[in-house]
């Protein structure tokens, strides 16, 4: 089962799994007349609060304490997902069951695409060297990049991967993609390749193996599937150009990271900005830190002034539909792992 509307119960009791700190405007469920009460709960306490609960907000932004209670969800119909991602959620059990699992899909989508505008221009204007060059006062004058008529892929055709196309087309950027079927037309990305490192795709059409030689940027902006684990590989890496620069805005465990730390070392690439890791946060032994031209940021990406506010307005949204019966927004294909469409 999936459906998309599932059946709420007369005053069904919600329950909220955070990390320590409640979301924003949380008072506007907690009298909620709709509801048999609130709960709040952190990973530990959810074991002994989950039974009985029909709705469950992840607050708690990457846990997978969900997958270690899942016995005691004996009433759960509906999870929604404070986050784009729900690789923490994909356990066989949630996948199995007929709880429906909506996620925030639209909340990042320009956050991250001007994230990713800000480290391309970063990287061609040589920003990261003129900042080190002011803090010994040294003027040293450079020639730069320039951003118009250089090439972007784009791993992942999403709404994060289109908001991504959008912004660096408007800059000049000539901007292809790749995702899980080649195609021509598309209205964001123009061509579409496979996201394979065969010669040929699944219906013989081009893959990631012709459009890597010919990126400046290669932008990981796809979900965390079992296709895109690890993607960011050796092969990966050494079929891209020497000048070329990584970025990633999507799960760390789609990147390899010792070969990323392995090729940067040896200049196979020229630059990576990365936004999120295997495991968080980052250890300060990491190499990555120090590595040249490795620029690494602390998971924010999408993270504006107000966003959690409006994590929480989607969620209401969303409960309002649930309590009345109406269709919820951004439904998980399960199978999938993400939103389709």
């Amino acid at each position: 089962m999936n459906s998309s509307v599932p059946s709420a119960p007369h005053r069904p009791r919600l329950l909220v799994l955070h990390g320590g700190a409640l979301p924003p405007g949380h008072a506007r469920v907690d009298g909620d007349p709709r509801l048999d009460g609130v709960d709040y709960a952190t990973a530990e306490e959810l074991p002994a609060k989950l039974p009985g609960a029909r709705a469950l907000l992840v607050w708690d932004l990457f846990t997978e304490a969900l997958a270690s209670a899942w016995s005691g969800a004996d009433s759960l119909e509906w999870v929604h997902a404070a986050t784009a991602g729900v690789d923490n959620l994909m356990f066989p059990g949630l996948v199995d069951s007929g709880v429906v699992v909506t996620n925030s899909r639209g909340i990042f989508d320009e956050h991250i695409a001007e994230y990713v505008l800000g480290q391309v221009i970063a990287f061609a204007k040589d920003f990261h060297r003129s900042w080190d060059l002011q803090r010994e006062h040294r003027w040293e004058h450079r020639e730069t990049e320039r951003v118009a008529g250089s090439r972007a892929l784009v791993v992942g055709t999403g709404p994060i991967g289109r908001h991504i196309a959008r912004k660096l087309s408007a800059v000049g950027m000539e901007v292809r993609a790749s995702g899980s079927r080649a195609r021509e037309g598309d209205p964001d990305f123009g061509a579409v390749v496979e996201s394979s490192l065969a010669e040929s795709g699944a219906d013989g059409g081009p893959t990631l193996s012709r459009e890597l030689p010919r990126a400046d940027y290669v932008v990981i902006a796809a979900p965390l599937t079992d296709a895109t684990r690890d993607l960011v590989d050796r092969r990966f890496l050494e079929l891209m150009k020497p000048s070329a620069r990584l970025l990633n805005v999507a799960r760390g465990p789609i990147v390899v990271e010792s070969d990323l730390a392995a090729a940067l070392d040896a200049g196979v690439i020229a630059g990576a900005a990365l936004d999120v890791f295997r495991r968080e946060p980052l250890k300060a032994v990491s190499p990555l830190w120090g590595l040249p031209g490795s620029v690494v940021s602390p998971h924010m990406s999408g993270d504006v002034v107000g966003w959690r506010d409006d994590l929480m307005d989607l969620f209401l949204d969303n409960l309002d539909r649930y309590l009345d019966g109406r269709e919820l927004l951004n439904v998980v294909d399960k199978g999938r792992g993400y939103v389709p469409g």
